[in-house]
């Protein structure tokens, strides 16, 4: 899968623009609580509970303080690859979840190499961190490693789509590659099961913030963390001229309300470990659609 990103990642900038952005995350990061909340929204429908938790991307701890809170039993593990994100959830597990912080603890490392026996987690969850890798293929072995079998695998990332007015806008600028690549829902689906995990389930929503600016969208990115970090990005500062040609090529996008879309597509991925990799699948589809109410599975301790 790693073929399908033309202009991989740059690891070291992709964590040293998340130790910047560590103390002004929160302030911006709507989008990534909004998926976070629907994500936890799926897991109503699972009957599962875990007695370790591992919250891969976490950031500054919202999606671990919320898994601490839904299972008051469990131990969350927060990862991340930048330390002062985790600096960040340290103090707010200490300031919002005071009764529970010997139940969390944090991580630094990389999804691609996770720091972890195998089999050691119930639940693996990750929202909107995957696109930070750049070897998919090799973070789903790792789901299944460290996940003991039956345990469950939920996550969301970015898909093709998000950002397009963005990538649109520049291509009329020049022919540097400004914004992150994106791996295609199917493509992920068929990398869980190449790594061996059981019944895939994939979706997506399409979600859109506005903005009056695209000041305020450019200062929002960079905010979060979320400049570009390919090797294919251009080098050195950009200039106010070509600042004005993306403005202006960004106005064709503007909305009859005056406002500004910045799209995302998000991708939603759930699936199984199991004892041993399933035998590859050469030949048919990839991808079955169920609904996510009908997602149960048995267990020596009964129906999740």
């Amino acid at each position: 899968m790693t073929d399908s990103l033309p202009y991989p990642l740059d690891k070291r900038r992709v964590r040293s623009n998340f130790d910047r952005a560590a103390i002004h995350y929160d302030g911006v990061s709507a989008l990534q609580a909004e998926t976070g909340r629907r994500l936890l929204e799926r897991l109503d429908f699972v009957r599962l509970q875990p007695e370790r938790i591992i919250d891969l991307g976490a950031g500054t701890g919202l999606m671990t303080r919320a898994l601490a809170k839904r299972y008051p039993k469990a131990r969350v593990i927060a990862l991340d690859l930048a330390e002062a994100m985790l600096r960040q959830a340290r103090r707010g597990a200490r300031l919002r979840l005071p009764f529970a912080p010997r139940r969390q603890h944090h991580v630094c490392g990389d999804m691609e190499a996770l720091p972890f026996m195998d089999n050691s987690c119930d639940l693996l969850v990750s929202n909107l961190a995957l696109q930070w890798c750049n070897d998919p293929d090799r973070v789903f072995e790792e789901f299944q490693r460290v996940t003991r079998p039956g345990g469950l695998i939920t996550f969301t990332t970015c898909g093709p789509d998000t950002l397009r007015e963005l990538r649109q806008a520049w291509r009329a600028v020049d022919d540097y590659e400004h914004v992150n690549t994106f791996i295609d829902m199917h493509d992920i689906g068929d990398g869980l099961l190449r790594a061996g995990l059981a019944d895939p389930v994939m979706d997506r929503e399409d979600l859109t913030l506005t903005y009056k600016e695209l000041w305020s969208f450019l200062r929002d990115l960079k905010l979060l963390g979320a400049a570009n970090s390919s090797h294919g990005r251009p080098h050195g500062l950009t200039g106010p001229g070509r600042l004005a040609q993306l403005s202006d090529a960004y106005e064709a996008f503007r909305s009859t309300d005056g406002l500004l879309p910045a799209s995302y597509e998000i991708v939603f991925g759930h699936c199984w470990a199991v004892d041993a990799p399933r035998p590859s699948i050469q030949n048919g589809p990839s991808e079955v659609r169920i609904p996510i109410t009908d997602i149960t599975r048995r267990t020596g301790q009964g129906r999740l």
